[in-house]
């Protein structure tokens, strides 16, 4: 019996030809939106994410500096009655930058979610030439680690950043930074700390991020270099940067390494909850956008289908005549709902490829950007796929039991 369900299916497919087509139309619309529209989101957020990291990391590491002493009575007169006249406070001094740096950095790297770690010495100062002066900051860097993690070299537009490995004298500048100081590759750039020294660089390098807030303000020197300007030894280190293999889960790192590390462990989430809002916005809206194509098309399925069932209503009651059972109609009609959501889920998957590839294509130049961002995950092609073949199923499941309840006699009495 089931052969010959299949039989009349493949009868019903063939002799509406039209019919066929609107019902594929239908599903490759809905399935190749859904591909266009996750593809393009997802390379939205890949650019927003790549763009976020280029100087920020997973996990921020550094001395937190001293706590808030604006009220020394009220903590040590705490609840007694006493008359005290302070004046003109003052705060001690503290220790600055990070201590056994070496311990910390064994510590981390045990973590079997860490893929990398570079510590950093960061110093607030005054770039000069001439009288130009910009406030900025000098990021002395371990060159390897540091490229290993934010893959800076690939952002340098002229010179090259393992020359900084060799050249204390050097730095490499942010492009804004360049042109607003108006320097260019061998000048000499001044650069004051706030305790007033001062040493002169040789620009070795340029490079642009696309960040605005970095390109024009943060400039790189090789880490011994930065040690020396501040004359401090070779395990001084302000910051350590961590970068783990999947950015999104944090929170169990820094669970782990906060309690044992006697310095502020922070996540990017913590530092930078906006961004994290962003992307999470975004994803709820591609969501929202792709399901609701989705939708739309199993109403369009829906329709054909009821449409369909009921041109072949007298047919139907013939059948069920024959002896044909209602599970067999629901059968023949099933059939052609997965026929219809196989190919036109497949053929909605190529034209969603297509058009993602044609729009990747289009010329987009704004921040850094050629083209339009476009990413190719094989998981929103089977989520496109599973989705479909679901909703062409429910779609046509329906109208398949209506038709499997037809009295035949009622029908061919009219």
């Amino acid at each position: 019996m089931f052969a010959t369900n299949l039989k009349i299916a493949k009868v019903h497919l063939t002799s509406k030809v039209k019919q066929t087509v609107v019902a594929l139309l239908g599903v490759m619309f809905g399935i190749s939106m859904y591909v266009f529209m996750n593809s393009f989101m997802t390379g939205v957020n890949d650019v927003q994410t790549d763009l976020a990291f280029t100087s920020l990391a997973h996990i921020h590491i550094y001395n937190d500096g001293p706590a808030d002493n604006t009220n020394l009575v009220k903590q040590v007169y705490k609840g007694k009655d006493v008359a005290i006249n302070i004046r003109n406070a003052k705060v001690i001094q503290y220790t600055e930058g990070i201590k056994n740096t070496r311990e910390i950095l064994d510590l981390v790297r045990k973590q079997p979610e860490v893929i990398g770690i570079t510590p950093q010495v960061n110093i607030n100062v005054f770039f000069r030439n001439g009288s130009n002066k910009v406030n900025g900051t000098l990021s002395g860097v371990d060159v390897d680690n540091e490229n290993r993690l934010f893959n800076i070299s690939t952002y340098m537009t002229n010179g090259t950043w393992n020359s900084l490995q060799y050249r204390h004298d050097g730095v490499i500048l942010g492009l804004d930074l360049a042109q607003q100081l108006s320097l260019n590759i061998n000048d000499n750039i001044n650069v004051l700390t706030s305790d007033g020294v001062s040493r002169n660089f040789k620009v070795i390098g340029i490079y642009q991020t696309n960040v605005k807030g970095v390109d024009k303000s943060k400039a790189y020197v090789n880490i011994s270099s930065a040690r020396q300007l501040l004359s401090k030894n070779q395990d001084y280190v302000t910051d350590l940067q961590v970068n783990i293999n999947n950015f999104e889960k944090t929170a169990p790192v820094v669970a782990r390494l906060a309690p044992v590390i006697p310095y502020k462990v922070e996540s990017w989430q913590t530092a930078n909850q906006q961004l994290e809002a962003g992307s999470k916005l975004r994803d709820i809206i591609a969501m929202a956008v792709s399901l609701t194509i989705l939708m739309v098309a199993g109403f369009g399925i829906y329709n054909i289908m009821n449409m369909t069932i009921n041109e072949k209503i007298r047919e139907i009651a013939i059948l069920k005549a024959m002896g044909f059972s209602g599970k067999d109609v629901t059968q023949i009609f099933l059939v052609q709902a997965i026929v219809v959501g196989i190919i036109g889920g497949v053929i909605g998957m190529i034209l969603g490829f297509v058009i993602a590839d044609i729009v990747n294509h289009i010329p987009f130049k704004i921040g850094g950007l050629n083209n339009l961002p476009m990413a190719y995950h094989p998981k929103d092609y089977i989520m496109a796929f599973t989705f479909g073949l679901i909703t062409t199923l429910v779609a046509g499941y329906l109208p398949a039991r209506k038709a499997s309840k037809i009295d035949p006699v009622d029908i061919i009495r009219g």
